[in-house]
């Protein structure tokens, strides 16, 4: 994560999350887009911002996780992009639904503090880009 900053967009309908995870992943040198649900993250995509990491929690009105993660996928927005659920939700069925659809990790937020969600996302990053 040294010469060009890498781009997040993280997407979760808890405005002081989304605060709080903007202000550590630009802390640590990520360009940070925000989307509180999936609609906006879908915009946001389609008005042609390219990302290369997804970062989303997965309990959202409107779109879960998975089907925002879903509908990126059939649309093509993010092709290249590694996608990370970042949730409460560490149910076994949870974490193999994400597994079947291509996520490539799966952080719960209860058991993680913020600065270890920014390591994991950059160790999931770097595993899954080599």
């Amino acid at each position: 994560m040294t010469q060009e900053k890498k781009k997040i967009l993280i997407i979760d309908d808890d405005r002081f999350l989304l605060n709080m995870y903007s202000m550590k992943f630009s802390k640590s040198g990520f360009d940070v887009k925000i989307a509180g649900g999936g609609p906006e993250a879908i915009e946001i995509l389609k008005d042609g911002f390219k990302t290369d990491i997804l970062l989303m929690d997965l309990i959202m009105p409107v779109m879960d996780g998975f089907a925002v993660y879903e509908t990126i996928k059939k649309d093509k927005l993010a092709e290249g992009s590694i996608a990370i659920m970042l949730t409460n939700q560490g149910l076994v069925s949870d974490i193999n639904r994400a597994k079947e659809l291509g996520v490539h990790g799966y952080i719960v937020k209860a058991t993680t503090i913020p600065s270890e969600v920014v390591e994991e996302v950059i160790e999931i990053y770097n595993n899954n880009k080599k």
